[in-house]
């Protein structure tokens, strides 16, 4: 079978049930595939993201070990969140950054967009390069459900964590600094 052209979409003929929750909202939608065929299929609908791969001046990387319910334990990850209304990612993940990490940066490098879960969510997560790192005095206060620690590591240390599985990284993470690393030339 041919590759379907780029401009062709789904069509949504009815939703049948919507759940509206913290950030995201569940739909049970009946499409019309590009293929022709009409069939049911459950999707999360989300508002965006942004992530940033901070590193610092001396070359460390900025990693959050983050507590995460949905799995029921800490991972490393790096700093991100959900876009707010109107919001641009770029300012989304300034934001992050100095409630999460408690670092501005000065020079921010644009790593692409990425999907994470495609099959049943429609989430476009932003991801950014962040360097000439500041560490805030006064750190602004970030969401009341975070439980995180902010940790430097070498990309060594980093690349080890990811190739030994010791310690869970998302695939966000890992997509993120992959392409960090094309771009710092690692």
């Amino acid at each position: 079978m041919a590759p379907l052209p780029p401009h062709e979409h789904s069509k949504i003929l009815e939703t049948l049930a919507s759940l509206d929750a913290k950030k995201i909202r569940f739909e049970v939608n009946r499409f019309q595939l590009p293929i022709g065929l009409q069939a049911n299929f459950g999707v999360i609908r989300h508002p965006g993201a942004a992530l940033a791969v901070p590193i610092t001046n001396d070359g460390k990387v900025v990693i959050l070990r983050q507590y995460r319910f949905a799995v029921s334990r800490r991972i490393l990850e790096f700093p991100a969140g959900t876009l707010e209304e109107g919001e641009e990612p770029e300012g989304s993940i300034q934001r992050e950054l100095a409630e999460e990490a408690g670092y501005e940066a000065s020079q921010w490098s644009p790593l692409g967009e990425m999907l994470p879960c495609p099959g049943y969510s429609d989430e476009v997560i932003h991801l950014f390069l962040a360097r000439g790192l500041k560490k805030l005095v006064n750190r602004p206060p970030g969401d009341e459900d975070e439980d995180l620690e902010v940790l430097q590591m070498s990309p060594k240390e980093l690349e080890s964590s990811i190739a030994s599985g010791d310690e869970a990284l998302d695939g966000k993470s890992i997509t993120a600094w992959h392409r960090a690393k094309q771009m710092m030339n690692l």
